[in-house]
C-alpha cells in the first residue's frame, strides 16, 4: 500500500469516528430533547395554564377542531405551548368530541380538566330572573336586557308574541312564572319565555286539581286572575290566604273586590303615583270599584304562593282589610270596623291612603 493511500484511509476512519461521534452527541442529545419534551408534556397536562391569571370565557365555533381552540387561546395570550394541548386532546381520543358552544376558563384550571369541559359540554350559563308581582311589559324588558340571548320578540306585538309561542289568541298578562330560568349563549328569547309560560301551566294546572271546594271561579284562568290580584295585594306570605278569603267571600256575596291594584293596571302609564277619588269612579275594565266581579284579565305574575292562596282561602268572616303602614293589614268583618280601622291607621298619620286621595268609607277593601 503506498503512502498516499494508508493516509487517505487514515483519513476516513479519522472522519468516520468523528461522524460517529456526533452522531452520537446527537442521538443522545436528542434523546435528551425529547425526554425533557416528554417530562414537560406530562407536567403540562396537569398544572394550570400559566395564562389564565384572571377568569375567561372561550367560545368553541361548530365545526372547529382542537387545533382552531388551541391558536385562538395562543393568540389571546391564554396559552404559550399550543401543541401540547393537541398532542394532549389526541393522545386521550378527545380531539374529534370537543363540543360547540361558550366556555368559562376559571383561573387554576388544567389543560385536562379544559379538554373534559370541552367534551362534556359543559358550556357557560346564564340566568334570568322573573319576579313575583312583574307584568308582561317588564318581562319583556328583562327578556331585551338578558346578555346571550337570541332576540327574535323584539319589536313584535303582544299579540305576536303569544302567536310566536303556539298560544294565539291568549292575552299575555299574567301567563309566566315567576322564577329563574338558566341557559346558554345563543338560546333565543321564545325559548324563555316559552319555558316560562309551560311552568305557569304546570303550576295553575296542579293547584285548581287540588283546589277546595265551592270556590266562586268558573275556570283555572279565573283563578289566575285572583292570584294576580294577591300577589300585588300584599308581599307578606302569611298575609296571602287571609287576603284570598276576603276576596272569595266577596265573590260569593256579589260584593265588588274593590282592590287598588287593579284600577293602577287599568290605568297604565297614566299612573302618576296618586290613586284618586276620579279614578276610583271611572266606569274602566279593570276598575274593581265600579265593575262586579273579576277584571278580564290578570294584572301581573302571581308566585306560587299567591296561585296557592286563590284555590285555597283561608275561612273567617272578614270582608274588608286596610293597610298599617308596616306591610301588613288590618282584617275586619264589618263595615264599621273597616272605618275605624281606616282612621286608625291611615287618617292618624295624614295619609289618606297608599296610592292617594282615595279614602272609602262606603264598603271598600280598603
Amino acid at each position: 500500500m503506498s503512502e498516499t493511500a494508508g493516509a487517505g484511509a487514515k483519513c476516513c476512519r479519522g472522519l468516520g469516528r468523528a461522524l460517529a461521534w456526533v452522531l452520537g452527541v446527537a442521538a443522545v442529545t436528542a434523546v435528551g430533547v425529547v425526554s425533557w419534551v416528554m417530562a414537560d408534556w406530562r407536567a403540562f397536562r396537569d398544572r394550570p395554564i400559566d395564562g389564565l391569571l384572571m377568569p375567561a370565557d372561550i367560545v368553541v365555533q361548530p365545526g372547529s377542531g382542537i387545533t382552531d381552540l388551541a391558536r385562538e387561546l395562543t393568540r389571546r395570550g391564554i396559552l404559550s405551548q399550543p401543541y401540547y394541548l393537541i398532542w394532549l386532546a389526541r393522545w386521550e381520543g378527545k380531539a374529534t368530541h370537543i363540543q360547540a358552544g361558550e366556555y368559562e376558563l376559571p383561573v387554576g384550571l388544567t389543560p385536562r380538566a379544559l379538554l373534559d369541559r370541552l367534551v362534556q359540554g359543559k358550556v357557560k350559563q346564564y340566568s334570568l330572573t322573573l319576579i313575583e308581582g312583574w307584568r308582561y311589559a317588564e318581562v319583556m324588558a328583562a327578556l331585551q336586557w338578558a346578555p346571550a340571548l337570541e332576540h327574535r320578540l323584539g319589536g313584535l306585538s303582544s299579540a305576536q308574541v303569544m302567536a310566536a309561542l303556539g298560544e294565539p289568541e291568549q292575552h299575555p298578562e299574567g301567563r309566566f312564572f315567576p322564577d329563574t330560568y338558566r341557559y346558554q349563549r345563543g338560546i333565543t328569547d321564545r325559548s324563555i319565555l316559552r319555558r316560562a309560560y309551560h311552568r305557569m301551566a304546570q303550576r295553575l294546572s296542579a293547584e285548581w286539581a287540588g283546589r277546595q271546594d265551592n270556590l266562586p271561579y268558573g275556570s283555572p284562568y279565573d283563578a289566575l286572575i285572583m292570584a294576580s290580584i294577591i300577589e300585588k295585594e300584599t308581599g307578606l306570605a302569611s298575609e296571602r290566604s287571609a287576603i284570598a278569603g276576603v276576596f272569595v267571600r266577596r265573590l260569593g256575596l256579589g260584593m265588588r273586590l274593590q282592590s287598588d291594584p287593579t284600577v293602577i293596571y287599568g290605568l297604565g302609564t297614566n299612573f302618576d303615583g296618586n290613586l284618586r277619588r276620579a279614578d276610583l269612579r271611572a266606569d274602566a275594565p279593570y276598575n274593581t270599584y265600579v265593575k262586579t266581579g273579576l277584571p278580564p284579565t290578570p294584572i301581573a305574575m302571581p308566585g306560587g304562593g299567591s296561585l296557592h292562596a286563590a284555590l285555597h282561602p283561608a275561612p273567617g268572616d272578614a270582608l274588608y282589610f286596610v293597610a298599617r303602614g308596616d306591610g301588613s293589614h288590618e282584617f275586619s268583618a264589618t263595615l264599621q270596623q273597616h272605618n275605624l280601622a281606616v282612621r286608625r291607621y291611615q287618617l292618624r298619620s295624614r295619609s289618606p291612603a297608599r296610592y292617594g286621595d282615595a279614602v272609602a268609607v262606603d264598603g271598600a277593601v280598603r
